[in-house]
């Protein structure tokens, strides 16, 4: 039996280009649809999946 690829090598403009669309595709389908729903799920699973740096010294300012 076939196993799913679990690498992916996608670049930071790659996953930009993804995000862009779905957020287009989020517009168009409507606000209580079951695909803006998935559609919302999966930018926030996007989301969840990004590393915020920080610098590792001096004053950090965040907001």
């Amino acid at each position: 039996m076939p196993k799913y690829n679990t690498r992916f090598e996608l670049n930071v403009d790659d996953v930009d280009l993804i995000e862009t669309a779905l957020r287009s595709m989020q517009s168009k389908a409507g606000d209580d649809s079951a695909e803006t729903q998935k559609i919302r799920a999966l930018l926030g699973r996007l989301h969840n999946q990004k590393i915020f740096y920080r610098p590792a010294r001096g004053v950090y300012v965040s907001g």
